[in-house]
């Protein structure tokens, strides 16, 4: 088809109507099989840009209706019920899991289930994920927040210790933040202060200034404590609108720990 599309645009051919309609067809074609191909590679789809590659459009339009409008590609499906598009996807990651049983398909379904609050089957689908590439530190991160909600917090310590030791600004330092907890949760209270000041040297987010001043009033430092807790009170005006939900709660908890602390 590309031959016969070069030479036509070449002018080895005088073109009519028809010959024009055909060429249209034919490079709109051409782009659509290249655009799926394109996006097959850069999803990771190996086995289906195999495909498209050899047999061209019939793989493409498939791979176009089965895999990239099912996962949300497009904005071609309209009006559908809340969790469809979690499903589709779930769907889609499901039989790439039993063609190709990659671990990023393994972490992709496992951060869907841990977004609807599934954390044993999230929990199940990340060790799968950790069992085919234990080296990943998304693996390991994810794991590990994963096991501490489901109060396993001994187990992920070792997890999240590795990867924020060789990267402390993964996942722009939650999962450094997920370690202080762990620590606390665990008993290991100087480790967590000390993990606390990390993540608040390189970010300021309300979660780590609130949890470290709910420690520091474990360690009797109320005037610190204080001063840290009244710091994100006066920031709420100025918390960004897309913000204010997520925040709402430490600020809620900033204030029932400044109304505890004596004096």
């Amino acid at each position: 088809m590309l031959n016969r599309l070069l030479y036509m645009l070449q002018g080895n051919e005088e073109l009519g109507i028809t010959e024009w309609i055909q060429l249209g067809v034919g490079l709109l074609t051409f782009l659509f099989i290249a655009w799926m191909l394109i996006e097959a590679i850069r999803r990771g789809d190996y086995l289906w840009a195999v495909f498209i590659f050899i047999s061209s459009g019939l793989s493409a339009i498939l791979y176009f209706f089965m895999v990239y409008r099912a996962s949300g590609g497009g904005a071609l499906t309209g009006f559908e019920l809340p969790g469809a598009a979690d499903r589709r996807q779930i769907k889609t990651l499901q039989a790439n899991i039993h063609h190709l049983d990659k671990p990023h398909h393994h972490l992709q379904l496992a951060d869907i289930y841990f977004s609807q609050g599934k954390l044993d089957q999230a929990e199940a689908s990340y060790r799968a994920a950790y069992e085919r590439d234990p080296q990943d530190e998304d693996i390991r991160a994810h794991l590990g927040n994963c096991l501490v909600r489901r109060d396993k917090a001994k187990e992920a310590l070792p997890l999240l210790e590795a990867v924020c030791a060789q990267n402390p600004k993964h996942d722009y330092g939650y999962t450094l933040m997920t370690l202080a907890e762990t620590q606390a949760a665990v008993g290991q209270i100087e480790q967590a202060l000390a993990t606390w000041q990390q993540v608040l040297g390189l970010y300021s987010y309300s979660r780590a200034r609130v949890q470290y001043a709910q420690l520091l009033i474990q360690k009797k430092d109320d005037a610190k404590a204080r001063q840290i807790l009244q710091e994100v009170i006066n920031d709420e005006p100025y918390v960004a609108k897309f913000q204010r939900k997520r925040e709402a709660v430490w600020l809620k908890r900033a204030k029932e720990l400044l109304r505890s602390i004596p004096g």
